[in-house]
């Protein structure tokens, strides 16, 4: 379809006052030949916006250029059916930070417009990719989180398929003898929920219950997830939407723990102590006797480099609830807990302050050094307490708190069928549990379309496991409905676009299944791409990986941006006015660029910012092209990354810093100084930083001196 563009300069918030609009209309009429370029002192107001309807709707505008505000803010406003819009920052990143009336000031704004422009030029409409998908939800685990996320999906109104490896539901919920107060005042132990819970989900109708079941292969993706599962020795294939992932955990292996004990008769684990107390009675391993003294050790091989480096958080409130069993089996028992750091959250104080005033718990802080154990129970050895003395306690029975650990750590659940391998991406920082970016996306993993939930995703309480599960279940009712209008979900939610392959050209490099940070790439018997779209999360990381740029998105592409690039300006080097280019992650830089112009924070007019869907996306064409053009420097900003990186697309910054190694090859076949390209982490809160980092690149760049490939 042809386009009509039309371009509307808001001249509102500044704009006006700042700005010489009559020739950024100049440049639209006269450089782009635009047939319709309007001013409006308030067009995100109701007659601005009638403005452009009229012309849409009489002039036959289907391409609309809007020059005023960042495209972060009036999203909505200025949404205009089937018709391509654009958006041009000259507020924030013009008119907001630098100098008004100024002649630096007005090339920038005049770039801008070149830039937008050209980028509406490149871009087309895109379409849905719409097929006949499945809505049916499969949740994975059958203990207290897999029970709730089935339950809620089912109530939801949505058919729900629960798989159980066990010949019962409940998981380790069911063998809880008491469970922690979830109600105000947070003082008594409750009955355990998960009966009740049990029964709902086999009296709902909603609900398909596999137990003695395991997932054999998970084929497809969201929305045409083809699932084979074995039960009793045979295996059926279910057709599913999404995935909610709620195996639970493991306790940690106490055998590894010798130097606590373990392995003598009279020390067991917290979870040993639940079984114990669920039989009726407390009663000493070794003998059977009843018990009259128990030491529990907290943080029995966690927060420890050698075992867990983490805290399971869980831990101090069982073992409180465990000296609540013995108090109330023997009222002259004396529980002992021993701890590093005492972690109750919440209102869960008042369940520790209520442990605190029992007479019968002894609470002390300290370092267990030596547990000694024999038929007639155990000598614990306490240093670095608060008092300052060693401490040596003689006890019925040792409880250690051992920590969870993940049940996806070395064992294989979903194997699903992806080029990637069967199993979720882990991140070695959190000893298997499920890597993805939880802060901004709770739930989702790097597999699109499957959430985890409750204690496989992080160590929970059952109410916690509980709230978990509802929140995953409520992300696959999102992710199934969504799938089905063609929409990516988080990060770029409703975004309708998807990738095309030019098949022709691809060279079976591997680099954009290798990259995907979702893999949403397979690879067909030839070693071809097979593309899955309902699994991208429109990232375009493989787009900045392929060396052939075979891979685009109709409103975002190699070209376009390229295009972006190749319409700024570049003064001869006799003017002395250097020019960098910016290229800034959508998420976290250029939010943060855009702060830095709230905050009427100034810096050099010499920079052209280009918003990018993840750094991840740059192609190292996007480089040259800016320093064959005679750009003198390049400045690449992207989220931060290791292991706690703040990438909402996973590895997309670390990807581009690990490809600027061959930016290095562009500038050596150039004869060009590596100085000129930086590639830096920027967080959003960083805005206060970005006046600094421009103007001391800037500083760099005209020490090296000007392109010398400018006016070629």
């Amino acid at each position: 379809m042809e386009k009509k563009i039309g371009v509307y300069i808001c001249t509102g918030c500044g704009i006006g006052e700042s700005l010489d609009i009559d020739k950024l209309s100049e440049i639209a009429t006269g450089e782009y030949n635009v047939p319709l370029c309007k001013t409006h002192p308030f067009l995100c107001g109701k007659e601005g916006i009638q403005v452009i309807k009229d012309d849409i709707e009489k002039e036959g505008v289907n391409a609309v250029v809007i020059m005023g505000c960042s495209p972060r803010v009036n999203y909505d406003v200025f949404k205009f059916p089937n018709v391509v819009v654009e958006r041009g920052n000259i507020r924030e990143q013009v008119v907001w930070s630098h100098p008004a009336n100024d002649e630096d000031t007005q090339m920038m704004a005049e770039d801008y417009t070149r830039m937008t422009i050209v980028k509406t030029e490149k871009c087309e409409l895109p379409e849905p990719h719409k097929e006949d998908i499945s809505k049916d939800i499969l949740v994975i685990g059958g203990g207290i989180s897999g029970i709730t996320a089935a339950l809620e999906a089912a109530n939801a109104g949505y058919k729900v398929v629960l798989v159980e490896k066990e010949k019962e539901l409940g998981g380790f919920a069911a063998k809880c003898f008491k469970q922690l107060p979830t109600k105000d005042p947070y003082q008594e132990l409750e009955e355990p929920i998960i009966a009740t819970k049990i029964n709902e989900v086999k009296a709902n109708d909603n609900v398909k219950i596999y137990t003695g079941a395991t997932v054999e292969k998970i084929e497809g993706a969201p929305g045409l997830f083809d699932v084979t599962i074995k039960s009793n020795g045979s295996s059926s294939t279910e057709k599913i939407g999404a995935i909610v992932l709620a195996t639970g955990w493991k306790p940690y292996d106490a055998s590894k723990l010798e130097k606590l004990g373990y392995g003598s008769p009279n020390v067991i684990t917290n979870v040993e102590m639940e079984e114990l107390a669920a039989k009726g009675k407390i009663v000493r391993p070794s003998d059977g006797k009843e018990v009259k003294s128990i030491a529990f050790i907290q943080c029995a091989g966690q927060r420890d480099e050698e075992h867990l480096p983490y805290c399971s958080g869980v831990c101090c409130l069982v073992s409180l609830k465990q000296a609540k069993y013995l108090r109330a089996q023997d009222p002259d028992a004396k529980a002992f807990i021993f701890y590093k750091d005492m972690r109750t959250l919440g209102l869960y104080e008042n369940f520790y302050k209520t442990c605190q005033d029992d007479e019968g718990i002894f609470l002390t802080k300290g370092e267990v050094v030596s547990v000694n154990a024999d038929e007639g129970g155990a000598t614990v050895v306490v240093e670095d307490t608060l008092i300052g003395e060693k401490i040596e306690v003689n006890v019925d029975l040792v409880v250690l708190a051992t920590g969870m650990v993940p049940s996806t750590k070395d064992e294989a659940i979903l194997n699903l069928e992806y080029r990637q391998g069967p199993g979720l991406p882990e991140l070695e920082l959190f000893y298997g549990y499920a890597d993805s970016n939880f802060i901004c996306f709770p739930y989702e993993t790097r597999r699109t379309g499957i959430y985890a939930a409750g204690a496989v995703r992080q160590p929970l309480n059952i109410a916690a496991c509980m709230e978990d599960a509802t929140g995953a279940a409520l992300k696959a009712i999102q992710c199934v409905e969504m799938t089905s209008r063609g929409e990516a979900v988080h990060p770029r939610a409703g975004d309708i676009s998807f990738a095309d392959f030019f098949m022709q050209r691809c060279t079976q490099c591997k680099r954009c299944t290798e990259e995907c940070p979702f893999g949403a790439i397979n690879e067909d018997e030839q070693a071809n791409p097979l593309y899955n779209p309902t699994r991208c999360r429109r990232c375009a990381v493989c787009m900045g990986a392929c060396p052939e740029r075979i891979i685009s998105f109709k409103n975002y592409s190699v070209d376009m941006i390229g295009s972006m690039i190749k319409a700024i300006e570049v003064p001869d080097e006799y003017e002395e006015k250097p020019r960098i280019l910016v290229l800034a992650c959508e998420n976290d830089a250029y939010p943060a660029i855009d702060m830095a112009g709230i905050n009427r924070m100034e810096y050099s007019a010499y920079v052209r910012v280009i918003p990018l869907r993840c750094l991840g996306s740059t192609n190292i064409i996007w480089i040259a092209d800016a320093l064959s053009k005679g750009i003198d420097g390049i400045l690449l900003l992207g989220c931060k990354y290791g292991d706690d990186y703040q990438c909402h697309f996973i590895k997309g910054s670390e990807l581009a810093n690990y490809r600027m190694e061959k930016v290095q090859e562009t500038l050596d076949r150039l004869v060009l100084e590596s100085e000129r390209v930086r590639l830096l982490e920027i967080a959003i809160t960083d805005y206060d930083k970005i006046p600094g980092i421009i103007n001391e690149f800037l500083e760099k760049i005209e020490e090296l001196g000007p392109n010398p490939y400018k006016g070629f």
